[in-house]
């Protein structure tokens, strides 16, 4: 009786209480970081005009107008802001005439399965007992679908204002002293993390529980329509990464191709006409973007575990503690990860450049180390002893210790697949240093070294995936395969903290060039940038990792939801799905970079235009124009990110409706299969350019200083390898991740329609 109390305690208590201890604590840091003063202090006589919170060593600022940088600092930090909000807001603008068009599809087709019957239906597991009707799966499916998009819209908004708000901060603290900017950097990088895991969480406890007081007993239709949750989230999410990616893309290119090659000046000059654009980009990008996918995974994994539970013994028993283990894994990685920050900004100090990656890293670790433990607790008090759990038409029996391995092998494969990325990626390591010297013989040897080095660092990561896979799935059938996604998930804040901390120190180096900060300054930035550069690459590979264990999870629930027995891919509709599906991912590749391709495009003419037409701009005494370049990287990711996305929305349905669920469990396993592969190649031959680029401008080696400085052939041979591996790394890769799992949730959403009036090509 005391274990019972205290397993529903935990359930009732922990997951919101966690939530809101999130939330707080993101806020926290927000005001911390809020008092670092942007705009102008009241002068006094005694320093002669100057902002009295800027008024420091002057010895430190060699070669800076302090009375001019500071405010431009401000200036510039606002221009990025504004930037960045008006093409978010217009962006939503659109994406909310979706939500709207795509929920109504989401009523119509599921309310359609019973010919919008208000009547009970036999449920699908259990025919002896009675369901919820259809009409009413339809309505709630569509309500979870709205609030999943609203979600997944505040969170990458609110990861966006944070950047934002942080970036010149950064700048300013960095002439303190490099841990200054550190801690601001990574404080601002929590906000988002923090407030991203919370609100998801809440958000859909909340859902879960207002769900329930019409549902009833019936967890079965609860649970699948909390399904709309995820695919509200993910489907923002794709518009969101291929939006913002190609938005910061083509600036990017532009920036670089005319900038750095062209005029031989330096990446955030001031003089370059499509430097606002860039910083604006990796806002939208990297920052608003990159919130909305992790938050698409979060959900989706979460989801698709709650499915295939509701169906198990804690779904027949009615153990809300035991269905509530997803969240509680959740809740429990929030705690951990709180704890975890504390050594970054309060426990440990940042005394010089060196002890910043060491610091980020143990941050993974930290993490990772105490989330084990945590996840010890969680399954050893919420969940029963024993317990079963559906399986492709058998009952698996499953102990309580079988899932706490299950999350366990999840979380420690999203380390040693993070850790095999950054060893592919870093310009620590051998095979960057490789690409590097290929840039000795120019730009063709250096993009053959490139892709030979991301097809190369696949090996690995498949084989940890499979080994979760193999686990998890032998413990706890497809349940285990969700919840280990999950455990891959759990340290969620801590992934997201580090993945922000790098744009907002991209941002803050950025600022203090076009300020005309001194360059002891830059450097400080450049190495936070350099050390989030790195540990983005151990994000990437999280994502990656979590993106294949959620897809396959998404897909057992699909195949148990749409009643398939088996998938057999001797049968030939069902291998035609798999070449399809396997094709999907290169298709989607293609339209992301060709998209990126003509705006950069338009971006390089306007950019070579101002050099050209403009006087004086290349000698300083002329301004560029920046809205113009804004305006172009604007419209072109607007218009350019529809019809990669309508290709990843309708397929299901089309395939879904004309072929039926056999040959669409084909295109996903296919597109699964295909899609991992390629995201993780792109990605890591993006990241191994950029960072061989950054290896040969630093010259921190006799190796790297013998490939000459920066505008020496090998240095324009690099830039052009990093240009091309841009849209890879940032566009089509991260957009891949989105792709495998969205194809998956609004398959599964959408399984009862297909079961029942799908094949209609097989009908005829």
């Amino acid at each position: 009786m005391g274990g019972a109390l205290l397993s529903e305690t935990l359930s009732e208590i922990l997951i919101p209480v966690a939530a809101v201890i999130g939330i707080g604590f993101s806020l926290l840091q927000w005001l911390l970081v809020s008092r670092v003063k942007v705009g102008p202090e009241k002068a006094s006589s005694r320093n002669n005009g100057v902002y009295n919170e800027f008024l420091l060593d002057e010895a430190d600022e060699e070669g800076t107008d302090v009375r001019n940088a500071v405010p431009k600092c401000a200036e510039i930090q606002n221009a990025i802001s504004l930037g960045a909000t008006s093409f978010l807001f217009t962006q939503y603008k659109y994406l909310g005439i979706f939500t709207v068009c795509f929920g109504l599809l989401i009523f119509l087709f599921l309310g359609s399965v019973e010919g919008f019957s208000t009547n009970q239906q036999p449920c699908n597991y259990d025919t002896a007992k009675m369901c919820k009707p259809a009409l009413a799966n339809a309505l709630f499916s569509t309500i979870a679908f709205v609030l999943g998009a609203f979600t997944s819209v505040l969170s990458g908004y609110l990861g966006m204002k944070i950047a934002t708000y942080a970036n010149a901060r950064t700048t300013l603290e960095a002439r303190k002293s490099v841990g200054k900017a550190f801690i601001t950097a990574f404080r601002s990088g929590a906000v988002m993390g923090f407030l991203l895991a919370a609100n998801g969480l809440l958000v859909l406890y909340i859902t879960i529980n207002i769900f329930k007081l019409y549902y009833g007993d019936d967890w079965e239709g609860l649970f699948e329509a909390i399904t709309g949750y995820g695919l509200g989230g993910s489907s923002m999410a794709l518009f969101g990464r291929v939006g913002g990616g190609i938005y910061t893309k083509a600036a990017d290119v532009g920036a670089d191709l005319v900038g750095k090659i062209e005029q031989n000046i330096p990446e955030d000059d001031p003089r370059n006409p499509a430097v606002i654009a860039d910083n604006v980009g990796d806002n939208v990008g990297d920052i608003a973007g990159m919130g909305s996918d992790l938050f698409g995974s979060y959900a989706e994994a979460s989801c698709a575990a709650l499915v295939v539970a509701s169906i198990s013994s804690f779904g027949n028993n009615h153990d809300f503690t035991a269905m509530c283990y997803p969240l509680l894994i959740s809740s429990m990685g929030i705690v951990i990860c709180l704890i975890t920050t504390l050594f970054a900004t309060d426990l440990f100090e940042i005394k010089a450049v060196k002890d910043i990656e060491p610091t980020l890293k143990r941050q993974l670790i930290i993490s990772t180390v105490l989330m084990t433990v945590g996840i010890a607790i969680v399954s050893f008090i919420g969940l029963p002893s024993t317990f079963t759990i559906y399986n492709f038409g058998a009952e698996k029996v499953v102990k309580s210790w079988h899932l706490f391995f299950c999350v366990a092998v999840g979380l420690w494969a999203g380390l040693v697949i993070g850790y095999t990325t950054e060893y592919y990626t870093s310009n620590a390591y051998s095979p960057v240093q490789e690409v590097a010297q290929s840039c000795k013989t120019g730009a063709a040897t250096n993009v053959i070294f490139g892709l030979a080095l991301g097809y190369k660092s696949v090996i690995i990561p498949i084989f940890a995936i499979a080994a979760a896979i193999f686990v998890s799935f032998s413990l706890a059938a497809m349940y285990g395969i969700a919840v280990a996604a999950l455990g891959m998930l759990s340290t969620i804040a801590t992934g997201l903290a580090i993945d922000a901390y790098g744009p907002i120190s991209d941002n803050a180096g950025g600022i203090a060039e076009m300020a005309g900060f001194s360059h002891k300054i830059r450097e400080r930035t450049d190495a936070l940038d350099a050390a989030g550069n790195t540990t983005a690459a151990i994000g990437k590979g999280f994502a990656i990792g979590s993106a294949a264990l959620v897809s396959l999870a998404l897909f057992g629930a699909f195949v148990s939801r749409a009643a398939i027995s088996k998938v057999d891919v001797l049968t030939p509709k069902v291998f035609i799905g798999l070449l399809v599906g396997a094709m999907l991912p290169y298709w989607f590749s293609a339209m992301t970079m060709k998209s990126v391709g003509s705006a950069a495009l338009k971006m390089v003419e306007e950019v070579r235009r101002q050099f050209r037409d403009i006087p004086g701009l290349m000698e300083g005494t002329a301004k560029p124009d920046y809205a113009t370049c804004v305006k172009i990287s604007t419209d072109a990711s607007l218009r350019e990110m529809i019809p990669p996305g309508a290709l990843v929305m309708l397929t299901p349905l089309i395939v879904g409706t004309l072929f039926g669920v056999e040959t669409l469990s084909g295109v996903l396993a296919g597109a699964l299969v295909s899609g991992v592969q390629v995201a993780i190649s792109a990605s890591n031959t993006g990241g191994a350019w950029d960072n061989a680029k950054k290896y040969i401008e630093a010259g921190a080696s006799k190796a790297a200083r013998e490939l000459g400085p920066k505008g020496s052939d090998a240095h324009k041979a690099a830039v052009i390898g990093d240009t091309i591996g841009d849209p890879l790394k940032d566009t089509s890769g991260p957009s891949l991740n989105i792709l495998i799992k969205l194809m998956a949730v609004e398959s599964l959403v959408f399984a009862p329609f297909f079961a029942t009036h799908g094949g209609l090509l097989f009908k005829i």
